[in-house]
Protein backbone atom coordinates (compact mmCIF):
# COMPACT_ATOMS: atom_id res chain seq x y z
CA UNK A 1 0.00 0.00 0.00
CA UNK A 2 3.13 2.25 1.09
CA UNK A 3 4.25 2.01 -2.90
CA UNK A 4 0.88 2.35 -4.16
CA UNK A 5 0.31 5.32 -2.15
CA UNK A 6 3.37 6.76 -3.64
CA UNK A 7 2.42 6.18 -7.33
CA UNK A 8 -0.97 8.03 -6.32
CA UNK A 9 0.61 11.06 -4.83
CA UNK A 10 3.08 11.33 -8.36
CA UNK A 11 0.80 10.18 -10.95
CA UNK A 12 -2.87 10.53 -10.80
CA UNK A 13 -3.19 14.33 -9.51
CA UNK A 14 -0.65 17.08 -10.77
CA UNK A 15 -1.18 19.16 -7.49
CA UNK A 16 0.37 17.79 -4.36
CA UNK A 17 0.31 18.69 -0.59
CA UNK A 18 2.65 21.35 -1.59
CA UNK A 19 0.96 22.37 -4.27
CA UNK A 20 -2.55 23.32 -2.69
CA UNK A 21 -1.04 24.78 -0.20
CA UNK A 22 0.14 27.26 -3.10
CA UNK A 23 -2.66 27.24 -4.68
CA UNK A 24 -4.79 27.66 -1.62
CA UNK A 25 -3.22 31.04 -1.29
CA UNK A 26 0.06 32.92 0.37
CA UNK A 27 -0.82 32.83 3.74
CA UNK A 28 -3.61 35.71 3.78
CA UNK A 29 -6.73 36.01 5.98
CA UNK A 30 -9.60 33.51 5.04
CA UNK A 31 -12.46 34.41 3.14
CA UNK A 32 -15.45 35.40 4.68
CA UNK A 33 -17.14 32.89 1.76
CA UNK A 34 -16.79 29.26 2.57
CA UNK A 35 -17.48 27.17 -0.04
CA UNK A 36 -19.09 23.75 0.34
CA UNK A 37 -18.18 22.66 -2.91
CA UNK A 38 -14.45 21.95 -4.71
CA UNK A 39 -13.32 21.67 -8.56
CA UNK A 40 -11.50 18.80 -10.09
CA UNK A 41 -9.92 20.06 -13.45
CA UNK A 42 -8.64 18.55 -16.07
CA UNK A 43 -5.95 20.00 -18.49
CA UNK A 44 -5.50 19.00 -22.04
CA UNK A 45 -8.97 19.81 -23.94
CA UNK A 46 -10.39 21.62 -21.16
CA UNK A 47 -7.54 24.15 -20.32
CA UNK A 48 -5.37 23.36 -23.35
CA UNK A 49 -4.64 22.24 -26.35
CA UNK A 50 -1.09 20.67 -26.96
CA UNK A 51 1.55 23.88 -26.04
CA UNK A 52 -1.72 26.42 -27.05
CA UNK A 53 -3.92 27.73 -24.19
CA UNK A 54 -7.86 27.74 -24.82
CA UNK A 55 -8.45 31.73 -24.45
CA UNK A 56 -11.78 30.35 -22.11
CA UNK A 57 -9.29 28.93 -19.90
CA UNK A 58 -7.86 32.14 -18.54
CA UNK A 59 -11.59 34.30 -18.10
CA UNK A 60 -12.29 30.94 -15.87
CA UNK A 61 -9.64 31.16 -13.50
CA UNK A 62 -9.88 34.98 -12.88
CA UNK A 63 -13.40 34.00 -11.77
CA UNK A 64 -11.88 31.43 -9.17
CA UNK A 65 -8.91 33.53 -7.75
CA UNK A 66 -9.71 36.86 -5.24
CA UNK A 67 -7.78 40.19 -5.96
CA UNK A 68 -4.95 38.40 -3.76
CA UNK A 69 -4.46 35.45 -6.13
CA UNK A 70 -6.30 32.96 -3.84
CA UNK A 71 -8.61 30.51 -4.48
CA UNK A 72 -11.70 31.35 -3.43
CA UNK A 73 -12.92 27.41 -3.99
CA UNK A 74 -10.77 24.45 -3.60
CA UNK A 75 -9.54 23.49 -6.64
CA UNK A 76 -7.73 20.38 -7.98
CA UNK A 77 -5.94 19.81 -11.62
CA UNK A 78 -6.71 15.91 -12.21
CA UNK A 79 -4.51 14.95 -15.41
CA UNK A 80 -3.77 11.44 -16.78
CA UNK A 81 -0.70 13.25 -18.82
CA UNK A 82 2.25 11.62 -17.91
CA UNK A 83 4.13 12.09 -21.50
CA UNK A 84 6.74 15.49 -20.57
CA UNK A 85 8.19 15.79 -17.35
CA UNK A 86 6.37 16.73 -14.35
CA UNK A 87 7.64 20.13 -13.80
CA UNK A 88 7.37 21.13 -17.49
CA UNK A 89 3.51 20.63 -16.59
CA UNK A 90 3.27 22.79 -13.78
CA UNK A 91 5.17 25.41 -14.75
CA UNK A 92 2.79 25.10 -18.17
CA UNK A 93 0.21 25.91 -16.12
CA UNK A 94 1.59 28.40 -13.84
CA UNK A 95 2.07 30.59 -17.15
CA UNK A 96 -1.91 29.59 -18.27
CA UNK A 97 -3.76 30.39 -15.56
CA UNK A 98 -1.18 33.06 -14.02
CA UNK A 99 -1.40 30.36 -10.15
CA UNK A 100 2.23 28.68 -9.39
CA UNK A 101 1.40 24.70 -9.29
CA UNK A 102 4.79 22.52 -8.42
CA UNK A 103 4.54 18.35 -8.47
CA UNK A 104 5.56 15.37 -7.20
CA UNK A 105 7.70 12.05 -8.54
CA UNK A 106 9.73 9.19 -7.70
CA UNK A 107 13.39 9.63 -7.36
CA UNK A 108 14.91 5.52 -7.81
CA UNK A 109 13.49 5.02 -11.16
CA UNK A 110 15.03 2.71 -14.43
CA UNK A 111 13.59 4.27 -17.26
CA UNK A 112 13.45 2.63 -20.68
CA UNK A 113 16.45 4.50 -21.81
CA UNK A 114 18.51 3.51 -19.25
CA UNK A 115 17.54 -0.12 -20.11
CA UNK A 116 18.34 0.59 -23.75
CA UNK A 117 21.94 2.10 -23.00
CA UNK A 118 22.82 -0.86 -20.38
CA UNK A 119 21.35 -4.23 -22.91
CA UNK A 120 21.51 -2.26 -26.74
CA UNK A 121 21.46 -5.78 -28.62
CA UNK A 122 17.96 -5.82 -26.81
CA UNK A 123 16.43 -2.66 -29.37
CA UNK A 124 17.01 -3.96 -33.02
CA UNK A 125 14.46 -2.55 -35.04
CA UNK A 126 15.72 0.94 -35.96
CA UNK A 127 19.46 0.01 -37.90
CA UNK A 128 19.99 3.65 -37.25
CA UNK A 129 20.48 3.18 -33.54
CA UNK A 130 21.98 -0.11 -33.80
CA UNK A 131 25.36 0.21 -31.65
CA UNK A 132 28.51 0.44 -33.64
CA UNK A 133 30.62 -0.26 -31.12
CA UNK A 134 30.34 -2.36 -27.77
CA UNK A 135 28.90 -0.01 -24.69
CA UNK A 136 29.82 0.16 -21.52
CA UNK A 137 27.20 -0.88 -19.41
CA UNK A 138 25.55 0.46 -16.40
CA UNK A 139 26.40 -1.49 -13.41
CA UNK A 140 24.51 0.52 -10.91
CA UNK A 141 21.24 -0.13 -11.89
CA UNK A 142 18.48 -0.89 -9.48
CA UNK A 143 16.59 -4.25 -9.77
CA UNK A 144 13.58 -3.72 -11.86
CA UNK A 145 10.46 -4.69 -8.82
CA UNK A 146 7.71 -3.32 -10.74
CA UNK A 147 6.30 -1.78 -13.82
CA UNK A 148 4.96 1.70 -14.06
CA UNK A 149 3.38 2.96 -17.35
CA UNK A 150 2.80 6.81 -17.05
CA UNK A 151 2.01 7.53 -20.77
CA UNK A 152 2.43 7.08 -23.86
CA UNK A 153 5.83 6.72 -25.02
CA UNK A 154 8.08 8.57 -28.22
CA UNK A 155 9.10 4.92 -29.70
CA UNK A 156 6.85 2.57 -29.41
CA UNK A 157 8.47 -0.16 -30.55
CA UNK A 158 11.73 0.51 -28.18
CA UNK A 159 9.01 0.28 -25.16
CA UNK A 160 6.79 -2.41 -26.11
CA UNK A 161 9.82 -4.63 -26.71
CA UNK A 162 11.83 -3.77 -23.63
CA UNK A 163 8.83 -4.00 -21.64
CA UNK A 164 7.86 -7.38 -22.39
CA UNK A 165 11.56 -8.29 -22.01
CA UNK A 166 10.64 -7.17 -18.42
CA UNK A 167 7.90 -8.85 -17.93
CA UNK A 168 8.75 -12.30 -19.65
CA UNK A 169 12.22 -12.36 -17.44
CA UNK A 170 11.34 -10.97 -14.24
CA UNK A 171 13.27 -8.12 -14.10
CA UNK A 172 16.79 -9.32 -15.33
CA UNK A 173 17.07 -8.68 -18.83
CA UNK A 174 20.28 -11.00 -19.25
CA UNK A 175 18.23 -13.99 -18.89
CA UNK A 176 16.34 -15.43 -21.80
CA UNK A 177 12.55 -15.58 -21.73
CA UNK A 178 10.95 -17.78 -19.05
CA UNK A 179 9.62 -21.58 -20.13
CA UNK A 180 6.49 -20.60 -17.75
CA UNK A 181 4.42 -17.39 -17.67
CA UNK A 182 2.24 -18.41 -14.57
CA UNK A 183 2.52 -15.15 -13.31
CA UNK A 184 4.96 -11.72 -14.20
CA UNK A 185 6.18 -8.65 -12.27
CA UNK A 186 3.66 -5.84 -10.79
CA UNK A 187 2.64 -3.48 -13.33
CA UNK A 188 0.85 -0.30 -13.05
CA UNK A 189 -0.48 1.83 -15.37
CA UNK A 190 -1.93 5.58 -14.65
CA UNK A 191 -3.25 6.61 -17.94
CA UNK A 192 -5.63 4.69 -19.68
CA UNK A 193 -6.78 7.38 -21.90
CA UNK A 194 -7.63 5.76 -25.74
CA UNK A 195 -7.41 9.09 -27.10
CA UNK A 196 -6.34 12.60 -26.51
CA UNK A 197 -6.98 16.39 -28.13
CA UNK A 198 -3.73 18.45 -29.16
CA UNK A 199 -3.52 20.78 -31.86
CA UNK A 200 -4.76 18.98 -34.27
CA UNK A 201 -8.38 18.69 -35.52
CA UNK A 202 -8.81 14.69 -34.62
CA UNK A 203 -8.04 13.18 -31.40
CA UNK A 204 -4.48 11.47 -31.30
CA UNK A 205 -3.42 7.85 -29.65
CA UNK A 206 -3.11 8.24 -26.54
CA UNK A 207 -1.33 6.16 -23.68
CA UNK A 208 -4.91 3.71 -23.47
CA UNK A 209 -3.58 2.94 -28.11
CA UNK A 210 -0.37 1.77 -26.34
CA UNK A 211 -2.06 -0.42 -23.45
CA UNK A 212 -3.90 -2.07 -26.00
CA UNK A 213 -0.72 -2.55 -28.24
CA UNK A 214 1.24 -4.01 -25.23
CA UNK A 215 -1.91 -6.37 -24.00
CA UNK A 216 -2.59 -8.10 -27.59
CA UNK A 217 1.90 -9.11 -27.72
CA UNK A 218 1.82 -10.42 -24.33
CA UNK A 219 -1.63 -12.73 -24.86
CA UNK A 220 0.24 -13.68 -28.42
CA UNK A 221 3.39 -14.56 -27.00
CA UNK A 222 2.14 -16.64 -23.51
CA UNK A 223 -1.20 -16.89 -24.37
CA UNK A 224 -2.29 -15.29 -21.50
CA UNK A 225 -3.74 -11.60 -20.36
CA UNK A 226 -1.58 -8.86 -18.90
CA UNK A 227 -2.65 -8.76 -15.29
CA UNK A 228 -2.18 -4.79 -13.45
CA UNK A 229 -1.83 -4.55 -9.96
CA UNK A 230 -3.68 -1.46 -10.09
CA UNK A 231 -5.55 0.97 -13.03
CA UNK A 232 -4.73 4.75 -11.62
CA UNK A 233 -5.84 7.91 -12.99
CA UNK A 234 -9.11 8.33 -14.66
CA UNK A 235 -11.35 7.09 -14.60
CA UNK A 236 -10.27 4.85 -12.11
CA UNK A 237 -12.32 5.70 -8.62
CA UNK A 238 -8.82 5.91 -6.97
CA UNK A 239 -7.84 9.05 -8.73
CA UNK A 240 -11.16 10.80 -7.73
CA UNK A 241 -11.02 9.44 -4.34
CA UNK A 242 -6.99 11.00 -3.64
CA UNK A 243 -8.19 14.25 -5.52
CA UNK A 244 -11.21 14.59 -2.64
CA UNK A 245 -9.13 14.07 -0.57
CA UNK A 246 -7.14 16.88 -1.36
CA UNK A 247 -9.98 18.93 -1.85
CA UNK A 248 -10.41 18.38 2.00
CA UNK A 249 -6.90 18.94 2.82
CA UNK A 250 -6.93 22.21 0.89
CA UNK A 251 -10.09 23.23 2.35
CA UNK A 252 -8.76 22.58 5.56
CA UNK A 253 -5.30 24.25 5.56
CA UNK A 254 -7.56 27.30 4.50
CA UNK A 255 -9.00 27.27 7.69
CA UNK A 256 -12.58 26.53 5.94
CA UNK A 257 -14.88 24.35 8.39
CA UNK A 258 -18.29 24.14 5.81
CA UNK A 259 -17.64 20.51 4.99
CA UNK A 260 -17.08 20.06 0.96
CA UNK A 261 -20.07 17.80 0.28
CA UNK A 262 -19.90 18.54 -3.74
CA UNK A 263 -17.37 18.01 -6.00
CA UNK A 264 -17.73 19.13 -9.86
CA UNK A 265 -15.26 17.64 -12.29
CA UNK A 266 -14.76 19.23 -15.83
CA UNK A 267 -13.64 17.43 -18.47
CA UNK A 268 -13.66 16.97 -22.52
CA UNK A 269 -13.50 12.89 -22.88
CA UNK A 270 -16.60 11.49 -22.08
CA UNK A 271 -14.93 7.85 -21.41
CA UNK A 272 -12.22 9.07 -19.00
CA UNK A 273 -13.15 12.49 -17.50
CA UNK A 274 -17.15 11.67 -17.48
CA UNK A 275 -16.94 7.88 -16.98
CA UNK A 276 -14.81 8.56 -13.82
CA UNK A 277 -16.61 11.06 -12.12
CA UNK A 278 -20.04 9.14 -12.46
CA UNK A 279 -18.16 6.28 -10.99
CA UNK A 280 -16.93 8.11 -8.24
CA UNK A 281 -20.73 9.82 -8.08
CA UNK A 282 -22.08 6.15 -7.71
CA UNK A 283 -20.04 4.87 -5.04
CA UNK A 284 -20.19 8.23 -3.11
CA UNK A 285 -24.70 7.67 -3.22
CA UNK A 286 -23.79 3.69 -2.61
CA UNK A 287 -21.77 4.36 0.43
CA UNK A 288 -24.41 6.87 1.78
CA UNK A 289 -26.81 4.16 0.70
CA UNK A 290 -24.77 1.69 2.92
CA UNK A 291 -22.38 3.47 5.32
CA UNK A 292 -20.53 0.33 5.87
CA UNK A 293 -16.88 -0.57 4.60
CA UNK A 294 -16.51 -2.56 1.68
CA UNK A 295 -17.41 0.14 -0.69
CA UNK A 296 -14.20 1.98 0.56
CA UNK A 297 -12.19 -1.51 0.55
CA UNK A 298 -13.15 -1.88 -3.40
CA UNK A 299 -11.95 1.87 -4.60
CA UNK A 300 -8.77 1.52 -3.21
CA UNK A 301 -7.78 -1.51 -5.11
CA UNK A 302 -7.83 1.35 -7.85
CA UNK A 303 -9.35 -0.41 -10.58
CA UNK A 304 -13.71 -0.07 -12.03
CA UNK A 305 -14.63 -3.43 -11.36
CA UNK A 306 -17.74 -4.51 -9.23
CA UNK A 307 -16.72 -7.78 -8.45
CA UNK A 308 -12.50 -6.36 -7.91
CA UNK A 309 -10.99 -8.31 -4.74
CA UNK A 310 -10.80 -6.04 -1.63
CA UNK A 311 -7.45 -5.23 -0.45
CA UNK A 312 -7.04 -4.79 3.37
CA UNK A 313 -5.99 -1.21 4.21
CA UNK A 314 -4.26 -0.09 6.78
CA UNK A 315 -6.48 2.34 8.42
CA UNK A 316 -3.70 3.95 10.79
CA UNK A 317 -1.25 4.52 8.01
CA UNK A 318 -0.90 7.65 7.01
CA UNK A 319 -3.56 9.27 4.27
CA UNK A 320 -5.16 6.08 3.54
CA UNK A 321 -7.27 6.58 6.26
CA UNK A 322 -8.10 9.69 5.34
CA UNK A 323 -9.45 8.29 2.50
CA UNK A 324 -11.90 6.15 3.93
CA UNK A 325 -13.73 9.21 5.00
CA UNK A 326 -14.83 11.57 2.63
CA UNK A 327 -16.89 14.37 3.23
CA UNK A 328 -18.39 15.05 -0.58
CA UNK A 329 -21.88 13.12 -1.21
CA UNK A 330 -21.75 14.30 -4.84
CA UNK A 331 -19.21 14.31 -7.69
CA UNK A 332 -21.34 15.97 -10.55
CA UNK A 333 -19.68 15.64 -14.16
CA UNK A 334 -19.81 19.02 -16.43
CA UNK A 335 -18.25 18.33 -19.56
CA UNK A 336 -17.04 20.73 -22.32
CA UNK A 337 -16.80 21.13 -26.10
CA UNK A 338 -13.13 22.23 -26.51
CA UNK A 339 -11.81 18.54 -26.49
CA UNK A 340 -11.72 15.20 -27.30
CA UNK A 341 -16.11 15.60 -27.31
CA UNK A 342 -17.35 16.01 -30.46
CA UNK A 343 -21.24 17.99 -29.48
CA UNK A 344 -22.48 16.17 -33.21
CA UNK A 345 -21.74 12.63 -31.96
CA UNK A 346 -24.46 10.36 -30.93
CA UNK A 347 -24.00 8.15 -27.88
CA UNK A 348 -25.86 4.68 -28.01
CA UNK A 349 -29.03 4.35 -26.28
CA UNK A 350 -28.84 0.62 -25.89
CA UNK A 351 -25.43 -1.32 -24.85
CA UNK A 352 -26.38 -4.62 -26.54
CA UNK A 353 -27.19 -2.73 -29.64
CA UNK A 354 -23.99 -1.51 -29.86
CA UNK A 355 -20.11 -3.31 -30.44
CA UNK A 356 -18.28 -2.64 -27.54
CA UNK A 357 -14.68 -2.41 -29.24
CA UNK A 358 -16.20 0.51 -31.19
CA UNK A 359 -17.99 2.43 -29.06
CA UNK A 360 -16.44 2.18 -25.33
CA UNK A 361 -12.87 4.09 -25.39
CA UNK A 362 -12.00 2.83 -21.86
CA UNK A 363 -10.47 -0.18 -20.78
CA UNK A 364 -10.73 -3.51 -21.23
CA UNK A 365 -11.38 -3.94 -17.43
CA UNK A 366 -13.96 -1.58 -17.31
CA UNK A 367 -17.31 -2.18 -17.48
CA UNK A 368 -19.23 -0.52 -20.09
CA UNK A 369 -22.42 1.00 -18.97
CA UNK A 370 -24.31 4.31 -20.98
CA UNK A 371 -25.38 5.74 -17.77
CA UNK A 372 -21.75 6.07 -16.89
CA UNK A 373 -20.86 8.58 -20.06
CA UNK A 374 -23.57 10.62 -19.47
CA UNK A 375 -22.66 13.77 -18.09
CA UNK A 376 -24.57 16.06 -15.58
CA UNK A 377 -24.35 19.11 -17.65
CA UNK A 378 -22.54 20.17 -21.00
CA UNK A 379 -21.01 23.57 -21.26
CA UNK A 380 -19.32 25.37 -24.19
CA UNK A 381 -15.84 25.73 -22.29
CA UNK A 382 -14.41 25.63 -18.82
CA UNK A 383 -15.41 29.39 -18.12
CA UNK A 384 -19.11 28.73 -19.14
CA UNK A 385 -18.49 25.86 -16.29
CA UNK A 386 -17.60 27.99 -14.17
CA UNK A 387 -20.32 30.34 -14.35
CA UNK A 388 -22.89 27.29 -14.27
CA UNK A 389 -21.34 26.07 -11.27
CA UNK A 390 -21.29 29.14 -9.39
CA UNK A 391 -25.03 29.76 -10.37
CA UNK A 392 -25.55 26.14 -8.96
CA UNK A 393 -24.34 26.79 -5.79
CA UNK A 394 -25.88 30.64 -5.46
CA UNK A 395 -21.89 31.42 -4.90
CA UNK A 396 -20.51 34.37 -5.38
CA UNK A 397 -16.94 35.55 -4.59
CA UNK A 398 -16.13 38.23 -1.79
CA UNK A 399 -15.18 41.60 -3.92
Amino acid sequence: MKALSALVRSASSLCSRRTERVASGRCGLCSKIQPSFGFLFDIDGVLVRGKTPIPAAKRAFQKLVDSNGQFVVPVVFVTNAGNCLRQKKADQLSHILGVPSDSVGFTNVVSIDMLRETFPLLDMVDHNRRPKLPSSPMMNLPRVEAVVLFGEPIRWETNLQLIVDILLTNGNLCNVYESTHTSHLPLLACNMDLMWMAEAHSPRFGHGTFMVCLESIYKKITGKDVKYEALMGKPSELTYHYAEYLIREQAAERGWRTPIRSLYAVGDNLMTDIYGANLYNRYLEERAASKGTKAVANVVTGTGLPNAVPQEVDMDNGWESELASPSATSCKSILVCTGVYNPHMELPKDANQCIKETVFHGHRDFRFDPALVEPEKIVEDVDAAVELIFEMEKFQKAV
